[in-house]
């Protein structure tokens, strides 16, 4: 049985900030379906910091559900199941994730020739998991990184050095630059390239993060070849998080995965 609390018992012990009582008890709830403990309080800090900030901008436009959204979480806060509450908490990420995002035709065109995914929501699985792989000076990059939500959020969790969005859409990258001004990340931790991933070197990151950008054939093809080379010729290879995984392939034995659960793939270079 959940304890009675108040619609917003998280304000009154979070004074505006993070505060271990709130993480707590909502960690506590998160990780009550067996979650990892860690994960769980990761988990807890993002549902914390979505429940007060402000709306984003330009949220008519961009997010129009986002109060709709937020006052669910919130209920489900105060009454719901762990199961429910994260359950809340998804939508509202992939909501201000932008799942219908403001491409272009001639941007559309690109993608479709290439066979990238249209921006779907990463889902939480490498956002919680990534923090053992992220340090103060990490570089991080995402390969088509949609407005960038992904490797915000774990700028927030994780804060380092840089974090690279690479994306094809200029909007996307405007949308992007407000997600990052409201979540409080500084500029200079954040820097964007606007250019189709195909065109993009992969060499330079401690850490990448990828949704299958590309299908693996045609230019496709030649991106992950291409991926592979550079990223194995470093002389530290970056740690990558592969969401649909297509890059397996085109890896040697130099990588090996240590985390697999048919929608995210992890891999390490075997010295690690």
């Amino acid at each position: 049985m959940l304890r009675e609390i108040s619609e917003t018992w998280y304000k009154d012990a979070m004074d505006g900030t993070f505060n271990t009582s709130a993480e707590l008890e909502l960690a506590r709830r998160l990780g009550s379906e067996g979650r990892d403990p860690v994960e769980a309080d990761r988990l807890a800090r993002l549902v914390l910091l979505f429940l007060v900030l402000p709306k984003p901008p330009e949220a008519a436009a961009n997010f129009p559900r986002f109060e709709e959204l937020r006052n669910r979480l919130e209920s489900m806060v105060a009454t719901g199941s762990s199961e429910e509450l994260e359950e809340a908490f998804l939508e509202l990420y992939a909501h201000l994730h932008m799942n219908e995002a403001p491409y272009s035709t001639d941007e559309r065109l690109r993608m479709d020739r290439a066979g990238g995914y249209w921006n779907h929501a990463g889902g939480l699985s490498p956002i919680l998991k990534a923090g053992p792989w992220i340090d103060r000076s990490t570089v991080s990059a995402d390969f088509g990184a949609g407005n960038g939500f992904q490797g915000l959020l774990m700028q927030v969790l994780y804060p380092h050095a840089r974090t690279v969005q690479i994306e094809i859409s200029e909007r996307m990258k405007e949308i992007g630059e407000g997600l990052r001004e409201w979540l409080g990340i500084a500029s200079d931790q954040v820097e964007w390239i606007v250019d189709d991933v195909l065109n993009v070197p992969a060499t330079g990151y401690d850490f990448i993060y990828l949704y299958r950008p590309v299908r693996p054939e045609g230019p496709g093809r030649d991106f992950y070849t291409r991926f592979a080379r550079e990223v194995e010729s470093e002389e530290s290879p970056p740690i990558i998080f592969s969401i649909a995984d297509c890059l397996r392939d085109f890896l040697s034995d130099r990588y090996e995965v240590f985390y697999g659960d048919g929608h995210l793939t992890c891999f390490t270079p075997g010295n690690v």
